[in-house]
C-alpha cells in the first residue's frame, strides 16, 4: 500500500514538474518573447558598438597627438575666440497693428 502511494505520489509530482518546465519553455519560445529577447540583444550590441567607437575615437586621437608631437608638427595651441550660442528659435516677425472690428464701437 505505502509502495504505490510513494509512486503515485513520485509520478504526480513528476508529472507537474514536467509539464512546468514545457509551459516555461513554450512561454520562452513565443514570438513575443522571442522579439523582446531579440530587441534587447539589439539595443546591448548597440551599445558596446557605441563604446567601441568612443574607445577606438580616443585612442586615434591620442595616437594621433603622439605622432604630431614626434615628427614636430603639432602648432602652439592659441585661444580660439569665444563663440556665441546659437539663438534657441527664431525671432517671430511683427505683425502690423490691426484692429479688429467690434460691433460695441458702431454705436
Amino acid at each position: 500500500m505505502f509502495r504505490r502511494a510513494f509512486w503515485f505520489t513520485t509520478g504526480a509530482a513528476t508529472g507537474v514538474w514536467a509539464v512546468t518546465k514545457v509551459q516555461r519553455r513554450l512561454r520562452e519560445l513565443a514570438p513575443d518573447a522571442l522579439a523582446v529577447r531579440a530587441a534587447d540583444k539589439a539595443v546591448d550590441t548597440g551599445h558596446r558598438l557605441r563604446d567601441f567607437a568612443l574607445d577606438v575615437r580616443a585612442g586615434m586621437a591620442q595616437r594621433e597627438g603622439e605622432l604630431q608631437d614626434a615628427l614636430g608638427l603639432r602648432e602652439p595651441a592659441e585661444p580660439e575666440p569665444p563663440r556665441l550660442a546659437p539663438p534657441s528659435r527664431r525671432p517671430t516677425p511683427i505683425a502690423p497693428n490691426h484692429r479688429t472690428h467690434d460691433p460695441k464701437e458702431d454705436h
